[in-house]
């Protein structure tokens, strides 16, 4: 067997992006598997399907999307000011200055190199998160991963941005692949990185990309998974776990914009698909995105609803309604009780579960096998090669009484 390859970085040892680079690659699979192994231990039976994880071809730049905060400092080398970006040091809140970075987007980090610097040029101060004075907080960088769409986000401090439009031609003229940017405001003094308030300035103000088959709208504040590579390994896997024959209706609960639920409605490289989707999503502006992505596609059996999806479904229950398959993508800190009744309260013959964190998968899992389901499939997903965490597909389905 050929050896995976290890990697260097020279901000490895200061940075916290990447906790296991200096893990041969093939060491950070099998590690990731026992994990997942021995949280499933006792949960799985003979009838299980413990499958091996499924890692990248080439675990590298696979970072769709690049955040740089900019923070101004005196060199006393040169005796001049300088602006830094890049990552945030291990632990702490201070900024290491790095011109590459091994997981991010090559095409996205040029970009945010250039907007810093440019900044002098355009007298566009960077934030000072201890006196809450400057302009430039933040800029991201969103990349399409098969259309090659770019879109940039100027987080600043305040409105007014009297050099907008001679910053953004001048960057366009230098990146000409952008195809969008758009000024985010974030006047708060607070860590979290977007406002609420975003203008346009250049472009339309989102990208498209193609996932599965279908293409979605992206904001600046759209969820959409970071490594689409492994998005596409991820949900195909969990479309297939469900085993739809074109006849399912399926809930997809936590749904965000929908993709995961379009891509099953559609179905997977010419597979069956379902019949019927219902996407359950509590923030509003999320189900505006997936209801747009549904008519972008020319999707019309799905509908999504602004709701919590445990009141949903307890509601559905009450009306006598059931559904053949449940997708659940919950957050890190999994499901809740609640919503794990409520999820049994509507019978699903089937539950795919996608997790970041199969540690309270597992605990999940449990629940729902002491209430009559049965894992029949384990796949374990690496979607962040060199760091620990590990993604994770189950298939539940009742258990025969």
């Amino acid at each position: 067997m050929k050896k995976k390859p290890t990697y260097s970085c020279p901000i490895d040892n200061r940075c916290g992006g990447c906790s296991w680079l200096r893990v041969p690659y093939g060491q950070q699979l099998a590690r990731k598997q026992q994990h997942v192994d021995e949280l499933f231990a006792d949960l799985i039976d003979d009838g299980t399907q413990c499958l091996p994880i499924l890692g990248m071809k080439v675990p590298l730049h696979y970072r769709n999307k690049v955040v740089s905060p900019f923070v101004g400092i005196y060199d006393k080398r040169t005796r001049r000011r300088r602006i830094l970006c890049g990552m945030y040091e291990r632990g702490t809140h201070w900024v290491i200055d790095s011109s590459e970075c091994l997981i991010e987007n090559a095409q996205a980090k040029a970009i945010i190199l250039t907007i810093r610097d440019l900044m002098p040029k355009f007298r566009i101060e960077p934030y000072d998160e201890d006196r809450d004075e400057g302009f430039l907080r933040h800029a991201q960088v969103r990349v399409g991963h098969n259309s090659g769409e770019v879109m940039v986000t100027l987080v600043t401090r305040t409105e007014q941005f009297p050099t907008a439009k001679k910053f953004v031609r001048a960057l366009v003229s230098r990146h000409p692949e952008i195809t969008t940017v758009v000024q985010n405001v974030n006047s708060r003094k607070t860590n979290v990185i977007m406002g609420d308030k975003e203008r346009k300035l250049y472009g339309p103000g989102f990208i498209l990309d193609t996932l599965c088959g279908l293409s979605f709208r992206i904001s600046s504040t759209s969820f959409y998974q970071v490594n689409s590579t492994q998005t596409e390994v991820l949900y195909s896997t969990a479309i297939r776990m469900a085993k739809l024959t074109g006849t399912e209706t399926v809930m997809d609960a936590y749904c965000g914009t929908g993709t995961i639920g379009l891509v099953a409605v559609r179905g997977i490289n010419g597979e069956p698909g379902a019949a019927k989707l219902i996407g359950v999503e509590e923030r509003a502006d999320a189900v505006a995105d997936a209801r747009n992505n549904a008519r972008h596609n020319g999707i019309d059996n799905a509908e999504f609803v602004a709701a919590d999806a445990g009141a949903y479904m307890r509601e559905q229950a009450e009306q006598g309604r059931s559904v053949d398959v449940l997708f659940m993508d919950p957050p890190r800190a999994g499901s809740t009780p609640d919503f794990l009744k409520a999820a049994c309260s509507i019978s699903p013959k089937r539950i795919v579960y996608i997790s970041c964190n199969p540690t309270t998968q597992a605990r999940d899992a449990k629940y729902l096998i002491e209430h009559g389901y049965r894992i029949d499939v384990l796949q374990p997903v690496d979607m962040f090669p060199h760091t620990d965490h590990v993604e994770c597909v189950i298939s539940m389905s009742r258990s025969a009484l």
